[in-house]
């Protein structure tokens, strides 16, 4: 079965990779794991992209995602665009 992917996904891995980060896709590990995973600066970042253009509720994580983001003790981010992802590159 094939995993579809959120609209934005391309976009934002296309910038993220124009900047100078390293991404790679995992959208397809299923199991609620995060999209991507990013590298900049030595640090990784896992990124759960959700179409920011969706309802609210369309952009609700699964019930897998939920449980992988509560229970991960590492860093994930639910982000929207690529601002987003920036933004929290940026913080550390």
């Amino acid at each position: 079965m094939r995993k579809r992917i959120d609209a934005n996904q391309n976009e934002i891995v296309a910038t993220l990779r124009k900047i100078g980060c390293s991404v790679f896709i995992t959208s397809m590990v299923g199991h609620g794991f995060p999209d991507i995973v990013c590298g900049h600066g030595g640090k990784n970042y896992l990124f759960e992209i959700k179409d920011g253009d969706k309802s609210k509720s369309c952009r609700k994580l699964t019930n897998l995602e939920n449980l992988f983001h509560l229970s991960w003790q590492g860093s994930a981010h639910i982000i929207t665009c690529t601002q987003d992802a920036i933004d929290i590159i940026s913080k550390f």
